[in-house]
């Protein structure tokens, strides 16, 4: 059997150890395919009305339906290509015992479920990162190589967002940041509807947090995690307690800039999200433009060619991704150092 076919590739994929990344997990639960190569998404611009009155032998009034924003975006592709070398099946690998004790055939094997699930890895913490910067700044910024720069706005609103300065920053004397959750959380019900009770934080601002005298009184660190929302979930986040409704957690995520070949952090020093599991987050993937894929709207695509001369093989993940917050003003976002 060929394991390189497209078949065999996609099937490999599907059997490999699925990433759970914390923010993608917990708040883009959904997955929505594209047939055509542009995402379309809605924003919903519904303003929080009430019913009116009128007399019993009156008409009825003319209320307009609930409103909201199609949007439209041809993402960037996430094309992760690379040699599989014909030597390597010849070499001991990973984890095999000194001597080696696999056929170059299984070796072949081995070795391409480990590429194929490095593929999957990047292609999963490019999207997290796209995720984050979603939650934290109500937009997402798109660049790569012959890709203009292109900012996607979900139009989160602008007190959703915020910088502490001057005295009002957390560790500051007087600064409660218990009362600045408080007002933060009503901000984002005020303008979603939506109760944000998800408190995720660096680790910076969480030292800051949990040394102010009123949260050590009431941070509650025993309660049973079968109390918790249980959507809320994923790698790289540890659960840290709660006070009152309010569920803290600490996320401590990096990955290596791909322009920059930093470790970086998902979450910048001294981030806040304040989030409601409400969000209404999807994962969107526009159509893959490659005729073996038959222009399918898929997650992602693999597909391996070998070269003839030289004897080169190739492997190749595709991908069209755009995390999209439906519900963008059910999350809130301060910076508080």
């Amino acid at each position: 059997m060929d394991i390189f076919t497209t078949g065999v590739l996609r099937r490999v994929v599907e059997a490999l150890p699925e990433p759970q990344p914390f923010f993608l997990n917990s708040f883009f639960r959904e997955e929505q395919r594209e047939d055509s190569e542009e995402i379309h998404f809605d924003i919903d611009t519904g303003k929080r009305r009430i019913a009116p009155f009128v007399a019993p032998i009156v008409a009825g009034k003319v209320v307009q339906s609930r409103g909201y924003v199609t949007k439209t975006f041809k993402p960037a592709y996430v094309k992760d290509k690379r040699v599989f070398d014909s030597s390597r099946p010849f070499k001991r690998a990973i984890g095999e015992r000194i001597g080696g004790e696999l056929a170059p055939a299984q070796r072949q094997q081995l070795l391409l479920a480990r590429d194929l699930q490095d593929q999957l890895d990047m292609l999963t913490r490019r999207m997290e990162v796209m995720a984050v910067e979603a939650l934290r700044t109500g937009k997402v910024v798109v660049k790569g190589d012959e890709y203009p720069e292109v900012e996607v706005d979900f139009q989160r609103h602008g007190d959703l967002t915020k910088a502490l300065t001057t005295t009002a920053r957390w560790g500051e004397t007087g600064v409660k940041p218990l009362d600045d959750l408080q007002a933060w959380s009503l901000l984002v019900s005020q303008h979603s509807g939506a109760t944000a009770n998800t408190v995720v934080m660096d680790l910076k601002a969480w030292q800051l947090f949990s040394a102010d005298a009123e949260v050590q009184k009431l941070l509650d660190r025993f309660r049973g995690r079968d109390q918790l929302n249980p959507t809320v979930t994923g790698e790289g986040a540890r659960y840290m307690g709660n006070v009152g409704d309010f569920d803290i957690w600490v996320h401590t995520g990096w990955y290596v800039h791909p322009d920059t070949g930093a470790t970086t952090a998902y979450l910048p020093d001294y981030t806040v999200l304040l989030l409601s599991p409400d969000l209404d987050g999807v994962r969107c993937f526009g159509a893959i433009k490659d005729e073996e894929a038959g222009f399918q709207a898929l997650p992602y695509f693999p597909k391996s060619w070998l070269e003839k001369d030289p004897a080169v093989r190739y492997l190749l993940m595709q991908s069209a991704p755009l995390p999209v917050p439906y519900r963008v003003n059910a999350s809130f976002c301060a910076t508080v150092r």
